[in-house]
């Protein structure tokens, strides 16, 4: 009988040289494994009608632990759960990136809210005992639509998602729901430094309660194969410039949904018109045409793992301050070990004109230059731990 489940897949990827054994990876493709097995055999009680009274004369079964996979990008997380995904036979079942799940939960949240007494006692979620609070039949709706999810890109930075969230997931592991995660960040750093913080412990509790916890660390990139034929640096700018950075994007990003997002600097938004899989695709104007600072390439550069800048055009004097931020987002990016991908109208060294006063941004040429070379793309970055 042939083998199944998630990892036969690992050991075929093995094989087939598309990659390299590492002990942390295979220990967390076995958890996988023992996980799929326990699925294969688990339904959750149904909260409908009749079969719900019926369902209570048994004994509660213990739904299957789920697992929470952390580590730095490029160690295979997404993979590994992928790999898992795939390979399960349920019906009900979901994988979401977790900033797409929490705006599907703040919108729902809204229409509850908006919705009257009668309106709410209509609806297939409606749990009497609920009263008004909308958690539970939240969870109601989300276990009727899919009882095994899996989330991508686990972070939480936002206050109202902080404390949404304890109570979301509690009602859901005790519909039976089962959980699996991958996050840059470990679950004691989670919301780290974060408003009234110490409300959210008991969840990052219930966490380490329910899930079992897995750390990929060290290793190979397999993010840095993705960068093998992709054109970093593309000039002039012209029809195969702009081409090559549509397939660069495509490639990285491997299918993966593009949306929008909102960083918190100091207080206010950065927003990222494009971001999917751990890259981030902007417009130089939207990067250098606009007042942005350190902070803000910082915040980028600890979110992203690759920045694709669409159409550089070749710099004057009377465009110093484009160039600044040009010169101080490349600093960034190469203290950071970001990768960068880019359109330019000219090669690094002649796209900033300033009358023979360019010394300075000398060094942003070479780094531009270096940042394209195998030595810089081999580089391990650092640890992408700053919330979303």
């Amino acid at each position: 009988m042939t083998a199944k489940g998630p990892l036969a897949r690992y050991r075929a990827l093995l094989a087939s040289g598309a990659l390299r054994a590492e002990p942390e990876q295979a220990r967390v493709a076995n958890a996988l494994q023992e996980l799929y097995r326990s699925v294969r055999h688990y339904r959750p009680v149904s909260n409908r009608g009749l079969l719900r009274k019926l369902l209570k004369l048994r004994p509660k079964r213990t739904p299957p632990r789920g697992l929470y996979i952390y580590g730095a990008v490029g160690r295979g997380k997404s993979l590994l759960m992928d790999l898992f995904f795939e390979s399960v036979e349920v019906e009900y079942k979901r994988r979401v990136h977790f900033n797409v799940f929490m705006t599907e939960t703040h919108k729902r949240l809204h229409e509850w809210r908006s919705m009257s007494a009668h309106e709410r006692a209509q609806r297939p979620e409606f749990i009497r005992e609920a009263g008004e609070d909308p958690i539970a039949p939240i969870a109601k709706r989300i276990m009727n639509e899919s009882w095994l999810i899996c989330f991508d890109e686990f972070q939480v930075t936002d206050v109202a998602d902080a404390m949404i969230l304890g109570r979301l997931f509690e009602k859901l592991l005790s519909f039976g729901a089962i959980i699996v995660l991958t996050s840059n960040c470990p679950p004691l750093r989670l919301y780290e430094g974060g408003l009234n913080r110490q409300l959210f412990l008991p969840f990052i509790a219930l966490l380490r309660e329910r899930l079992d916890i897995f750390e990929l660390d060290g290793g190979h990139d397999y993010r840095l194969r993705r960068m093998t034929g992709v054109s970093l640096y593309n000039t002039p700018l012209n029809a195969d410039s702009a081409r090559a950075m549509d397939d660069a994007w495509e490639h990285l990003i491997n299918g993966a949904p593009v949306i929008p997002r909102k960083l918190q600097v100091f207080g206010r938004a950065l927003e990222i018109p494009h971001a999917a899989n751990g890259v981030a695709r902007f417009s130089f104007n939207e990067l250098c045409g606009r007042p942005l600072a350190a902070a803000d390439y910082i915040m980028l550069a600890e979110n992203f793992h690759t920045i694709l800048l669409d159409e550089i055009p070749a710099l004057k004097s009377e465009n110093g301050n484009e160039a600044r931020r040009l010169s101080l987002l490349i600093d960034t990016l190469y203290d950071e070990k970001t990768k960068f991908i880019c359109s330019a109208a000219v090669p690094p060294d002649q796209l900033y004109d300033s009358s023979g006063k360019n010394s300075w941004f000398e060094r942003t040429a070479s780094r531009l230059h270096e940042m394209q070379s195998e030595d810089y793309l081999r580089q391990v970055p650092r640890e992408k731990t700053i919330p979303e």
